[in-house]
């Protein structure tokens, strides 16, 4: 007993020194962090300075371009379709493109019934309100906007299960069609640098993130669509990162629709809300061009219904059966995790919990993989996005 008390207050000591030791560090960089929020705050929020090249009409046009396709058929041009589902409220169909190198993109239409493309706007730019219902994020702040191009910046840190916490600095602007229409793009904002969001090693910061999204009304119905691209790169393993969002988006965007109906009741005006709406900026007369060629094809029924193909797709996997390939796939993919937990900084033990989630949810798809092909056929029935 005497050993063990001997042992733990030469630990507690080392502990205090260290501490002692970091101390100044510290204190120079809570300084620094205040010199430059002075800096920041001393400068008008909307000076353009370094922000005009940001986020361009150039980067519209793309986008405008890149959404087409999902008013056509995606599969016809490398798209592989992930999930198609659907309630009388929502209705969600994704689609995920790979790259040869890299994580892959994901394409997604989502229509929302009961629902004004301002009030979907609202929702999604809505940042105060989206730390209230979404509990992978955990802080957003304001960090520089410029009321000239409508460009805005920002810092957003996100949670996930068993990883280091991941830290955005962002870029986006939103424009509006003359039919109440909205585009937004979001990248990464002064090469994911600012002066008032110095790294921390507690958080690791995402370096790729492209993503846009246009909200239109849906002629002859009271819904809506959203139709988002969005392609990131967080530091997971590929291969894990693409399995939790295919086992837990719908979850999520039945979770995000209940938030959505319970947003009319919310009567703060969120800082968010009010920056967008004044930087809100018309959509070029040049582009509309193109945005009536690229959605000139949802007048085709079969651009409105989920595909049938998603069923036959699945069918080809008899239940109770799993090849060698799929095995040694589930295999690598636990090796994945492991990998990628630990670029997260996790510790072992968390590697492990992670480890023994993949395994079990594998041997769970592996039971009620009957399940699933029957309940899929309600899935391939003609319904209206």
């Amino acid at each position: 007993a005497a050993a063990l008390l001997l042992l733990l207050a030469s630990h507690l000591s080392v502990l205090l020194l260290r501490r002692l030791r970091l101390r100044p560090a510290d204190a120079v960089s809570s300084s620094a962090a205040a010199a430059a929020a002075v800096v920041t705050a001393d400068s008008a929020p909307g000076s353009a300075a370094g922000m005009d090249g940001l986020v361009t009409e150039g980067d519209l046009r793309e986008l405008v371009g890149n959404l087409g396709v999902a008013a056509r058929e995606p599969e016809r041009e490398g798209w592989q379709q992930v999930v198609a589902k659907g309630n009388d409220d929502v209705s969600y169909r994704v689609w995920c493109d790979k790259p040869m190198e890299g994580p892959p993109r994901y394409l997604s239409v989502t229509t929302y019934e009961r629902c004004s493309t301002e009030l979907l706007r609202d929702f999604y730019m809505d940042n105060e309100y989206r730390m209230e219902w979404d509990n992978t994020v955990i802080k957003h702040e304001q960090l520089q906007f410029d009321e000239n191009s409508g460009i805005e910046i920002g810092r957003t840190i996100k949670k996930f299960p068993l990883l280091t916490p991941r830290e955005y600095i962002l870029a986006w602007r939103v424009w509006e069609g003359n039919d109440k229409s909205f585009y937004c793009l979001v990248k990464p904002g002064q090469e994911c640098e600012h002066p008032v969001a110095p790294r921390q090693r507690k958080f690791v910061r995402v370096q790729l993130l492209r993503s846009g999204w246009c909200i239109r009304k849906i002629p002859g119905r009271d819904a809506c669509r959203i139709t988002v691209l969005h392609h990131e790169d967080n530091g997971m393993n590929i291969e894990m990162a693409k399995l939790a969002f295919a086992k837990g988006i719908w979850n999520y965007i039945c979770k995000m629709n209940s938030a959505l109906r319970r947003y009319p009741q919310r009567n703060i005006s969120s800082i968010s809300i009010l920056t967008m709406q004044r930087l809100t900026k018309k959509f070029p007369q040049a582009l509309e061009t193109d945005v009536d060629a690229n959605h000139h094809p949802q007048g085709n029924t079969r651009a409105n219904v989920v595909p049938s193909h998603f069923a036959r797709t699945s069918s080809r996997q008899q239940p109770g059966k799993k090849s060698s390939r799929a095995t040694i796939a589930s295999g690598l993919l636990l090796i994945g995790s492991i990998v990628c937990l630990s670029r997260g900084r996790s510790n072992l033990g968390a590697q492990l919990a992670m480890a023994f989630f993949l395994k079990k949810a594998f041997k769970q798809d592996k039971g009620s993989s009957s399940q699933r092909s029957i309940s899929r056929a309600d899935v391939t029935e003609p319904r209206h996005l």
